[in-house]
């Protein structure tokens, strides 16, 4: 088993030259199909990342807005007359 340390000698291996070429042709086809996958996941991933960002903000945003429509209402809440609140509370 070849480790990654390894270095692969083509000389070595003893493939005649027209198996070699084609060996080389198809290492060669692979690692560029390799790297345009490569480019095309980075794009996704910028794209994803941007869009985590927006809705990360867009979520924030929203709980903000939350917080201070509770804050009315419980301001609201408490201008009430007592007994108005106790009526709604026995029902």
């Amino acid at each position: 088993m070849i480790a990654f340390s390894d270095t692969i000698c083509f000389a070595d291996l003893k493939i005649p030259s027209m198996a070699h070429s084609s060996l080389l042709d198809q290492i060669t086809e692979r690692v560029e199909r390799l790297l345009v996958r490569h480019e095309e996941l980075q794009r996704t991933n910028a794209l994803l990342s941007a869009q985590v960002s927006q809705l990360s903000h867009e979520r924030d945003t929203l709980k903000s807005r939350l917080n201070v429509a509770r804050t009315r209402i419980d301001a609201l809440l408490e201008r009430l007359p007592e007994d108005v609140t106790s009526t709604k509370d026995s029902e």
